[in-house]
């Protein structure tokens, strides 16, 4: 996702894994839509509400899940000055051949700076609570299935744990450079424990943002029944980038054998070449969509 500049120096270090490698803009870009989009806050139940967009008509419906922090507009928008201003983001390239939605979790923060209106929880939160309040929003919102995810980055592991918790509900995925159980073995046990140690100190650094419970979602990983067989891409930074836990080894030779291990334990094809950082669906979304556009002809196969 595009680093919020309001939360940036709350967040720290948490964000180097977020932030997409794209800079800090002073706005979104102006890239036509065509689809005119329905933006609502949904009541999801227990006084809580998330807002939801979405566009579009046609099957499977996209389901466009944020990195840490990263909102709706993550999709949406793209930003202004960036290389890839002129492209037509994600959210609208999709919305022209399908239905395609996005969200904001609690905590996240919107490219303007400003907070999300979806009702703030207590944080840290887990991946198994992300696809709750995800499960929970479709159904209240009137999205039906079946779905192909699109993951970012932790938004990735939620789209993972969500595919093994509601097999008959997804029928394709995409993860787009996204966090993985593999990444506990990849990284020494060493730089296991200092990432685990920044985002702790981001959290306390700022509560009320969202702040991943990563090891709690590795444990849930490994708790959820098998993935079931259905097309897949994942989609890998080819642009080093670290996690925020040097000086000492840096931590992308470990993230891009988490993100092979994860292509093949998924039987998915694997997009190495992107020509971009970790923010690939900012950098590089022409790719984004026609990897989602490829994975959603296969699923309608």
């Amino acid at each position: 996702m595009q680093r919020r500049r309001v939360a940036a120096a709350a967040l720290g270090a948490i964000l180097l894994l977020t932030a997409c490698g794209a800079s800090p803009s002073p706005g979104p870009s102006t890239s036509p839509t065509p689809h005119t989009a329905d933006s609502r806050l949904v009541d999801i139940g227990d006084a809580r509400s998330l807002f939801l967009t979405c566009a579009g008509s046609g099957s499977p419906t996209v389901v466009l899940i944020s990195g840490t922090a990263g909102g709706a507009d993550e999709w949406t928008e793209l930003p202004a000055g960036s290389a890839a201003a002129s492209a037509r983001p994600v959210f609208s390239a999709l919305a022209a051949t399908t239905r395609v939605c996005s969200y904001d979790r609690p905590g996240t923060i919107r490219n303007d700076g400003s907070p999300t209106p979806t009702t703030p929880v207590t944080q840290p939160t887990n991946a198994l609570q992300g696809v709750q309040d995800l499960d929970r929003l479709l159904a209240a919102g009137g999205e039906t299935g079946p779905y192909l995810l699109v993951g970012a980055s932790w938004g990735g592991l939620i789209a993972q744990l969500f595919a093994r918790a509601h097999p008959d509900d997804v029928d394709g995925l995409v993860l787009v450079d996204s966090a993985s159980a593999f990444l506990r073995e990849t990284l020494s046990p060493t730089q296991w424990d200092a990432w685990m140690a920044v985002n702790t100190a981001a959290h306390d650094r700022a509560p009320e943002a969202e702040s991943p419970a990563y090891e709690q979602a590795l444990r849930e990983m490994a708790a959820a029944p098998p993935p079931r067989s259905i097309p897949a891409t994942v989609l890998s930074s080819d642009q080093p980038w670290d996690l925020g836990v040097t000086p000492g080894a840096s931590t992308w030779p470990a993230w891009l054998a988490a993100q092979a291990d994860l292509a093949d334990a998924l039987h998915a094809t694997h997009v190495s070449i992107t020509h971009s950082g970790h923010g690939i669906q900012v950098e590089q979304p022409a790719l984004v969509s026609e990897a989602i556009r490829a994975v959603l002809d296969s699923a309608r196969r």
